[in-house]
This record gives structure tokens, C-alpha cells and sequence, in this order.
């Protein structure tokens, strides 16, 4: 899989993956996932109060989310015209990223290749409702990370 990034936000966290991190992070997701093809994604940084709203917004939860994602919902029919596939959005609060990071002993990079993997797996309808269905995508993000040389992220919490 080929994916395209596209970031965007305004946010002054001290650091934030570049395009390029965010592109290799995406790609070791899907080609775990066994995805193919071209695809793209936007990445938006935002502060927590607009964390809070998008939260509350979309989940009706009043608190700021570390990732939100949002599958894009692109008939077949227009998808197959596309040069690209759109794969959908990916919502991070760099201060949440970075306050869980530092409390779990993880380095920040690290941390947020995980989130970055985590919600492009939600993009391609993985999520962690079950049990069954927790162990198949974290199996799919230490896959991932231990493809990056990250360790797995559940051993160190």
C-alpha cells in the first residue's frame, strides 16, 4: 500500500511527526493489515478544547480523546473512479500524546507511531468492542510497531 498523508492543524506542541514519519507509520499499518493499492489520509493535530468538542460532537463524550478516527464514507462507485483511495481522518491531541507518553515510560515518538497505527486500523473498520475483536487489532499494532523496530506498546503500560 501506498499511502498519501495529508496534515494539517494548529497546535503548538514542541514536536509533531512530520509527513514523512506519519506516511512509514501508515504504511507498516496497512501492509499488516494486508491492504493494497494507493490510499490517502488526513491527520489533524488539535489543542484539547477542540478535542473536547469533536469528542462530544461525534461520540457524546465530554472529554478530550488522545485519537479520534473518521472512516471516510465514499460510495463504491465514486472510490473506484478515484486515483486514491480515501481512507478517512485521524484526530490527535498532541498534549494528551505527550502526557501519556511521559507517564507511561514510552518515548514520545514510539507513542505516537502507536496512536498514528491505531486509528488508521479503526479507518479500516478494526476496532476493540470485544474481546475477539481487541485481541485481533492490537495483534495488528504490535505487528506493525515491531516492523518500525517499536516495541510492544502493551508490555510497557
Amino acid at each position: 500500500m501506498n499511502a498519501k498523508v495529508e496534515l494539517s492543524g494548529d497546535t503548538d506542541a514542541h514536536w509533531l511527526p512530520d509527513q514523512t514519519l506519519c506516511e512509514t507509520w501508515i504504511n507498516a499499518a496497512l501492509a499488516c493489515a494486508d491492504k493494497h493499492g494507493h490510499c490517502v489520509v488526513s491527520v489533524r493535530f488539535v489543542d484539547e478544547s477542540e478535542s473536547i468538542a469533536i469528542n462530544n460532537q461525534y461520540r457524546g463524550k465530554d472529554s478530550a480523546s488522545n485519537v479520534l478516527s473518521f472512516p471516510a464514507k465514499i460510495p463504491p462507485d465514486m472510490n473506484s473512479l478515484l486515483e486514491f483511495e480515501l481512507l478517512g481522518d485521524i484526530v490527535l491531541c498532541p498534549e494528551i500524546v505527550a502526557e501519556e507518553a511521559d507517564s507511561q515510560g514510552k518515548s514520545l515518538a514510539s507513542h505516537w507511531a502507536h496512536l498514528l497505527i491505531h486509528g488508521l486500523l479503526h479507518l479500516l473498520a478494526y476496532d476493540h468492542q470485544s474481546p475477539g475483536d481487541t485481541e485481533v487489532m492490537e495483534a495488528l499494532e504490535i505487528k506493525a510497531l515491531e516492523r518500525l523496530g517499536i516495541p510492544d506498546p502493551y508490555l510497557l503500560v
